[in-house]
C-alpha cells in the first residue's frame, strides 16, 4: 500500500506548459501555498537566463492549502526555435532557499536529463491530438503512450510536436467512478477546498452533500421529491435513458466547484494521490461490486500519472471543452437548455464546471482574452468561509453569457480552435431538435479567420465529416423525437449550420489546405475530401483521434463500419440523401485494421505531420497499448 505523506508538498500539480512562443511563456500549476518562484532557462549553446516571476504570475486561492498559479512571462529577448530548451522552475522555501524542480518533482525529468525541457517549433510541422480521457475506462492511457514517444526522441527535438492539442473531454465530471469520487472528497478535506451553499437540493451545502448516504451512486436522490422536479430528475440523472444529464453513470455526477477542481488535480498529477487515504463508503451489494471493479482500473490509471505529468511538462498544450468537461449532451437542444438552466441546482453544476474549466484549461489558451474573467474569479475566493451564493451565481451568469472561448494561434499553418458548445444555432422547427454546433455569426467568424490563409488546422471537437450511417441513425432518432437517445450531435444534424458550413468549403475565397482535427466519437479515422466540379476548391482532410482513454463498443462499431461501407459506397444512391453529396470523401484505411475496416477502435493519441503547404504527410495513431497505426493515403486519387 502506498505510504501517505504526512506533510503537504509545495507543488501538487504541474507545471503544465500551456501557450508558448519565443517571446512569451504561459505555465500553470497548483500549489499548497502562495509561492515565490523563478524560472531558469537553458537554451542549447546560449547563456542561461533567470527570470523572477513575482510580477509574472497570478495566484487564485481555491482552499486553505490550495492555490492555482497562472504564470505569464514576457521575455526581453526571443528564445531560439527548433532546439531543446531545458528549464528549472525553482520554488523558494519558507527558509528562503531555492528548491530546484528535480527535488520537488523528480518524475518530470526524463532519464539521463537533469531537467525537463521544451521545444518552440518554428512552424506547426507536427501535432499530437486526442480527446476523451476517462480514468475508469478499462484501457491503457494514451497520454502515457505519448510520453513514451517523446522519451524515445529526447535527442531529436526537431521531431517533437509543436503542440499537444486536447480536443475535448479532458475530464469527465459527469461520469465518475466511485473510487475516484472517494478520492475527490479525500483531497477536498486534505486541502480544505472551498465550500459552497446549495439551492434546489435536499442538502444545504457542500459538506452535507459529501456526507450524504446518496452521495455515492445515488445523487439523483438529492433533488427534492416534488412534482416540479420530476422532469429535471429524469433529465438530470436518467443515465442510459438519455435525459439532460445523460451520462450512463450520472449517479456520481460532480456537483460542487471543489469537486471539479479536485478532479483536475487527480487526473493530471501523481502528487495529490500521495497525500490522501480513502476507503470504500457504505454501499449496497450492487454498488459495492461496481466499486471494487472500478478500484482496480483507477489504481492502474494512477500508476501512469507520472508519465502523463511529464508529457505535459515537456509539450505545450492547448485545450478546448466538449460536453463531458461540463455534462453529457451539453446544450444539445433548446429544450435541454430550458430545463437545465431553469433550475438553480443544475444551473449551478453547469456553472461550476465552467469556472473550473476557466481556471484549469481555458486561461492557458488565451490569457489576454480571459484575464478579465480570471480577475473576477480571484475575487470570488477572497472571503473566508463558503463562497457567497450571490457572488458565485453572478460570476456563473457572466460565464454562461460569455462568447470568446474559441481562440487562434498564429503560425504556419494557423491554428483555429472552435467553440462548438456555447454558441449553438437553435432549431427553429422544434426545441427538441438538435441545435447546430455553431450559430451563423460564429461560422462567419470562422470563415473570416480563413480568408487570406493558405493553410489552417481547425480543431472541431466533433468531426465535421463523420460516419454517414451513424449520422443517419442519429437523424432517424431525431425525427422520432429522441435526439438524446443517440447523442445526435454532428455538424449535419442542423440544416442551417450544415448548409453554411458546406457553403464555406464550396465557396471560400481562399482555396487553401485545411486539416480538421476532431475527437468526441471514441474511435479514430481519416478522410481526404474533395469539392466536386470546382476548379479553385480547398483541399480538406478530416482527422479524428478518440479516445485518449475510451473506446466505442467493439462489436457495435464493427457492424456500423461494415454497413457504412456497403450502404454508402461511391455509387450508392443513398449518398444523394446526405447533405454533403457535393463532396467526394475518400476514407483512409488504417494499416493495422482487418479487411473492410476504416474505423480504428482503441485508446491512444493522434499524430499528424504537415509539410510547408499544410498538407498531411503522415497520419497515425499511437496506440495506448504500444505500436503505431498508420493511415496511408487512399488508393483512389483525390486530386480535383
Amino acid at each position: 500500500m502506498t505510504q501517505i505523506a504526512t506533510t503537504l508538498p509545495d507543488v501538487l500539480v504541474g507545471p503544465l506548459l500551456r501557450r508558448l512562443s519565443p517571446s512569451r511563456l504561459i505555465l500553470w500549476l497548483v500549489a499548497t501555498r502562495p509561492l515565490t518562484m523563478q524560472l531558469v532557462l537553458n537554451p542549447e549553446q546560449e547563456e542561461q537566463q533567470t527570470h523572477a516571476l513575482d510580477n509574472a504570475h497570478q495566484c487564485v486561492a481555491i482552499g486553505r492549502h490550495a492555490y492555482i498559479h497562472c504564470i505569464d512571462l514576457s521575455l526581453p529577448t526571443a528564445l531560439p526555435t527548433d532546439t531543446r530548451i531545458a528549464y528549472d522552475l525553482q520554488v523558494q522555501s519558507t527558509d528562503g532557499a531555492w528548491q530546484p524542480l528535480p527535488e520537488w518533482a523528480p518524475w518530470l525529468c526524463h532519464d539521463d536529463y537533469d531537467y525537463p525541457g521544451f521545444v518552440l517549433a518554428s512552424r506547426h510541422h507536427r501535432l499530437m491530438h486526442g480527446s476523451c480521457r476517462k480514468p475508469h475506462h478499462d484501457s491503457a492511457d494514451g497520454l502515457v503512450r505519448a510520453d513514451h514517444w517523446i522519451a524515445e526522441r529526447q535527442e531529436s527535438p526537431a521531431e517533437w510536436p509543436a503542440w499537444l492539442l486536447m480536443t475535448g473531454d479532458q475530464v469527465y465530471v459527469d461520469d465518475v467512478a466511485g473510487p475516484m469520487l472517494r478520492a475527490v472528497h479525500a483531497l477536498i478535506a486534505r486541502l480544505g477546498l472551498v465550500d459552497e451553499l446549495l439551492e434546489g437540493a435536499t442538502v444545504d451545502d457542500s459538506q452535507a452533500l459529501y456526507n450524504a448516504p446518496e452521495s455515492y451512486y445515488h445523487r439523483e436522490a438529492l433533488l427534492p421529491d416534488v412534482t416540479s422536479n420530476a422532469a429535471l430528475r429524469e433529465r438530470f440523472f436518467g443515465g442510459v435513458k438519455k435525459p439532460v444529464f445523460t451520462s450512463a453513470n450520472a449517479q456520481n455526477h460532480l456537483m460542487t466547484l471543489a469537486e471539479m477542481l479536485a478532479m483536475y488535480c487527480l487526473v493530471w498529477s501523481p502528487a495529490p494521490w500521495q497525500v490522501i487515504a480513502y476507503d470504500a463508503p457504505a454501499l449496497g451489494e450492487k454498488e459495492a461490486e461496481a466499486y471494487r471493479e472500478e478500484q482496480a482500473i483507477i489504481e492502474a490509471f494512477v500508476e501512469g500519472l507520472p508519465q502523463c505529468a511529464r508529457l505535459m511538462a515537456h509539450v505545450p498544450s492547448l485545450m478546448i471543452f466538449d460536453d463531458h468537461d461540463v455534462t453529457d449532451d451539453w446544450n444539445l437542444t433548446a429544450d435541454w437548455e430550458r430545463c437545465a438552466y431553469g433550475h438553480p441546482f443544475s444551473k449551478r453544476i453547469i456553472g461550476n464546471a465552467l469556472v473550473a474549466y476557466l481556471l484549469c484549461q481555458g486561461w492557458g489558451n488565451a490569457p489576454d482574452k480571459l484575464n478579465p474573467l480570471l480577475h473576477q474569479a480571484i475575487t470570488l475566493f477572497d472571503d473566508v468561509g463558503p463562497l457567497k451564493p450571490d457572488h458565485q451565481d453572478a460570476f456563473i451568469e457572466r460565464l454562461l453569457r460569455f462568447q470568446g472561448w474559441e481562440f487562434q494561434v498564429p503560425g504556419t499553418p494557423v491554428l483555429i480552435v472552435l467553440d462548438t458548445r456555447t454558441r449553438r444555432w437553435r432549431s427553429e422547427r422544434s426545441p427538441n431538435r438538435p441545435s447546430g454546433l455553431m450559430d451563423w455569426e460564429a461560422l462567419m467568424e470562422m470563415q473570416q479567420a480563413l480568408l487570406g490563409t493558405k493553410s489552417a488546422v481547425i480543431v472541431s471537437p466533433a468531426p465535421m465529416f463523420g460516419v454517414k450511417l451513424i449520422e443517419s441513425i442519429q437523424k432517424l432518432f431525431t425525427l422520432a423525437g429522441k435526439p438524446l437517445v443517440v447523442d445526435a450531435e454532428n455538424w449535419m444534424a442542423h440544416r442551417g449550420a450544415a448548409n453554411v458550413l458546406l457553403h464555406i468549403w464550396r465557396h471560400s475565397k481562399t482555396p487553401g489546405n485545411y486539416v480538421i482535427l476532431s475527437g468526441d466519437v471514441h474511435y479514430s479515422f481519416a478522410y481526404d475530401i474533395v469539392v466536386r466540379r470546382q476548379k479553385r476548391a480547398p483541399k480538406l482532410w478530416q482527422i479524428t483521434s478518440s479516445g485518449v482513454k475510451n473506446t466505442f463498443p467493439k462489436q457495435l462499431l464493427n457492424t456500423f463500419d461494415r454497413l457504412n461501407r456497403w450502404l454508402y459506397a461511391p455509387l450508392s444512391p443513398l449518398n444523394w440523401f446526405t447533405k454533403r453529396r457535393k463532396l467526394s470523401i475518400y476514407p483512409r484505411d488504417p494499416d493495422q485494421a482487418s479487411a473492410g475496416e476504416r474505423l480504428w477502435n482503441a485508446s491512444g493519441i493522434g499524430l499528424v505531420s504537415l509539410d510547408e503547404q499544410g498538407n498531411p504527410t503522415d497520419i497515425r495513431q499511437l496506440d495506448a497499448s504500444g505500436g503505431d497505426v498508420v493511415f496511408p493515403p487512399p488508393k483512389v486519387p483525390v486530386d480535383s
